[in-house]
């Protein structure tokens, strides 16, 4: 038998080939257009006005097109994990967090036709994106200094979703728009239907709405990392259901236009865990935890042309979002398997509020910009309602922020220079607390640490200033650069979290006393166009000064220090006379995590190049993408959870109405960890997709047939809090279909 590690060389090598032939091309004839012409996509997400991406001086990638329609999935995480410089978080389909250089959480700013989700997706490494890929036209993902115009908490990038919804394009005539695909791997069933109904010449109504249902996914090999026994290939608790659907009204004139839309999203999901009541095949929890949340949302749109002397556009954006989750605890009977119990052991809500206001200033002194103001109010809290006493997560807090920004751009030659600010007012109100459950902590160093019951409220003044200049080196390479200085303040969570989170199996300690986060960005990039040859360079350094991260203790073993629902460690409290296999406050099922504050510093780069082979009746393409970020304390010592090196490669072609694609990445092994952290290994993944496209009058109607992780490759995402217990889902095949009329 082959060693397993020559193995693994030779099948890679094979992989290697295989895409690297010409003859085995699969995608799509488009996506030679997206190679080359890339500059004719426009950034919805441009505070000065939807400029193309080779215009910015700061890295941008774009999705749209047939791109977007190949890398389509169920969560926007996976959807973009194959994007040089962003990874996905999972830990199964039901949640897909982004993380962009290294960062995740709420330093990647999410925004859905420019405004903030208004999840909680942010404040737990088990909380879903509000967001249904399905609904989108385009994908951008902007990274580098100058992300930080949309407010602190883009530290680490945005990640804008544009829908369409507020186009004030009016049909000609009526548009629909229906998908619907099916998954083997967990019967995996998902549809949407979109239309456009014009009323009148300036006036439409679009709506549209998306379904998805799903068992457990399957996986190769067990589900826990040292799971010897038990349930095999399948990840257990990972089933979802979700619904998204949304009305709106636009109507427009030459002056602008004004639209009004209502939207609304639910989904539940399970918390993957090896589950095994009465320890039948293995050593199983004898519970699991499950998700339902969901959002109402009102959003307004409007835009005027030339509305005062020296203003050649308004913009004005705002939506209201009432956000709910559910976590619920379902638990079973260790002698006869059955349900005894559930229970609802945390509960988030959000009321957000989010205005915004941008004006397109008329040219000046060679200038051209954009000033805007902004503002958010955020009524928030994670408690625990099903308990006779108080117990939370994260105390009530209300945080509003006002902010002014500006962005100008000025040609000095061959030059184009642009410069940013942006100053915040942000002040976070907590609510006291009385008669608390949880009494008091030990932390690290033998120290208690009380809950406290009153807490004074925090303002903080983030300021950030950004520059950067792009122009042409010789014919046909384009450089850029950019530089920043950001502040951030820390999030609720982070400073307000005293208590268990329990679907995330941790309990998490904020620092009221947390300062802002202080960063120092450098971005340079170059990009050239020779002959059949597209490629894009990007590097990047931070350096990030009172840097707030979730920090584990590790044990004497070497392992990681877990406590009881109520923070208690082995031998204290109410877990002095516990003994082997009792219940209730004798079980240690929470990692101990602390926010803690120091300096970091982040580095890395990506890279993109995209290959013309052939023209003709057969165009093929052939395409590179790498990435790598180094995460590190500036005293020393690895960050957790940081995203490995990764790198790629892809084959496009086509033929009259045939189109076919097939990828290859390798995810590198990571070794530079936290303390207490364990090392993960690397892993290879293959994808393809063949498809059919049938044009007639009026309609256009693709077939499509994808396969996912081909090889059915086990490997475990290292920047997701849930790595341990839920590996990559393993091989699947996705038949589809897509019909789109009107004119």
């Amino acid at each position: 038998m082959t060693p397993r590690p020559q193995r693994d060389r030779l099948v890679r090598a094979i992989l290697v080939a295989l895409i690297a032939a010409p003859a085995s091309a699969v995608a799509t004839a488009d996506t030679d257009t997206r190679a080359v012409e890339l500059d004719a996509i426009r950034v919805t997400a441009d505070p000065l006005g939807e400029r193309s991406v080779e215009d910015l001086a700061r890295p941008v990638t774009v999705l749209a097109g047939p791109e977007l329609e190949r890398r389509q999935a169920g969560t926007i995480g996976e959807v973009l994990s194959t994007t040089p410089g962003v990874a996905n978080a999972d830990f199964g389909p039901g949640v897909g967090r982004p993380v962009v250089r290294g960062q995740q959480g709420s330093r990647v700013l999410m925004l859905e036709d420019g405004l903030r989700t208004a999840d909680v997706s942010g404040e737990g490494a088990d909380h879903a994106v509000a967001v249904d890929p399905w609904r989108a036209e385009q994908v951008e993902v902007l990274r580098g200094p100058s992300t930080l115009l949309f407010g602190s908490g883009a530290a680490g990038g945005v990640i804008n979703v544009t829908t369409g919804r507020f186009s004030p394009l009016v049909p000609v005539g009526a548009q629909l728009d229906g998908r619907a695909q099916y998954a083997g791997n967990g019967h995996d069933r998902q549809a949407n239907l979109a239309g456009d109904l014009p009323l009148g010449d300036r006036v439409v109504l679009r709506a549209d709405h998306g379904w998805r249902r799903s068992n457990d996914f399957s996986i190769r090999g067990f589900q826990d990392v040292d799971q010897t026994e038990g349930f095999r290939g399948r990840l257990q608790n990972s089933d979802i259901a979700s619904d998204s659907s949304s009305l709106s009204l636009v109507a427009g004139g030459q002056r602008g236009f004004f639209g009004a839309g209502v939207s609304r999203w639910r989904t539940d999901y399970g918390i993957p865990e090896v589950f095994d009541p009465q320890r039948e095949r293995g050593d199983g929890s004898d519970e699991f935890e499950r998700i339902s949340a969901g959002y109402d949302r009102l959003d307004l749109r409007g835009e005027l042309f030339s509305p005062l002397r020296g203003v050649q556009t308004l913009r004005l954006k705002a939506a209201h979002t009432r956000f709910d989750q559910d976590e619920t605890g379902f638990e079973f009977s260790r002698s006869t398997g059955e349900l005894e119990d559930t229970e609802v052991e945390a509960r988030f809500v959000n009321r957000e509020s989010e205005l915004r206001i941008d004006a397109v200033l008329a040219p000046w002194a060679g200038w051209t910009g954009v000033l805007g103001i902004s503002g958010n109010d955020r009524d928030f809290f994670a408690e625990v309602p099903d308990s006779d006493e108080e117990v939370f997560y994260v105390r009530p807090n209300r945080t509003r922020t006002a902010a002014l920004y500006t962005l100008q751009e000025r040609e000095l030659g061959p030059v184009r220079v642009e410069v940013g600010a942006r100053v915040e007012r942000e002040r976070s109100r907590p609510d006291d607390v009385a008669g608390a459950e949880i009494e008091a902590v030990t932390l690290a160093d033998g120290s208690l640490l009380p809950f406290p019951e009153r807490l004074p409220a925090r303002r903080f003044t983030p300021v950030s200033l950004s520059a950067g200049a792009v122009g042409d080196l010789r014919e046909g390479v384009r450089w850029r650069t950019s530089l920043g200085r950001s502040q951030r303040a820390p999030s609720p969570e982070q400073l307000y979290a005293f208590g268990r989170h329990p679907a995330a199996g941790t309990f998490e300690v904020g620092d009221p006393d947390l300062a802002m986060e202080r960063y120092l960005s450098l971005d340079a990039g170059l990009s050239g166009r020779h002959g059949r040859l597209r490629w894009s360079l990007d590097l990047f350094h931070t350096r990030a000064d009172n840097h707030v991260f979730l920090a584990s203790e590790p044990d004497p073993d070497g392992g990681l220090v877990f406590v009881n629902d109520i923070g208690q460690r082995p031998g204290e409290g109410d877990t002095a006379t516990c003994v082997p296999g009792d219940g209730g406050l004798c079980r240690f099922r929470n990692q101990f995590v602390v926010n803690t504050q120091a300096d970091a510093r982040f580095s890395g780069g990506e890279f993109e190049a995209g290959w013309r082979l052939t023209d003709g009746d057969v165009p093929t393409v052939l395409r590179f993408g790498a990435d790598r970020v180094r995460g590190r304390l500036a005293g020393g010592g690895g960050l957790p959870r940081i995203t490995p090196a990764r790198h790629g490669i892809g084959l496009d072609t086509g033929t009259g109405p045939w189109r076919a694609s097939l990828d290859w990445q390798r995810v590198s092994g990571q070794r530079r960890t936290a303390p207490g952290e364990a090392a993960t290994d690397g892993f290879d993944t293959l994808s393809a997709q063949a498809a059919y496209v049938h044009e007639a009058q009026g309609s256009t109607t693709t077939v499509y047939l994808r396969g996912r992780n081909l090889t059915n490759a086990d490997g475990r995402l290292h920047q997701s809090f849930f790595r341990d217990s839920a590996p990559i889902t393993g091989r699947s095949l996705v038949l589809g279909v897509r019909i789109e009329y009107g004119p």
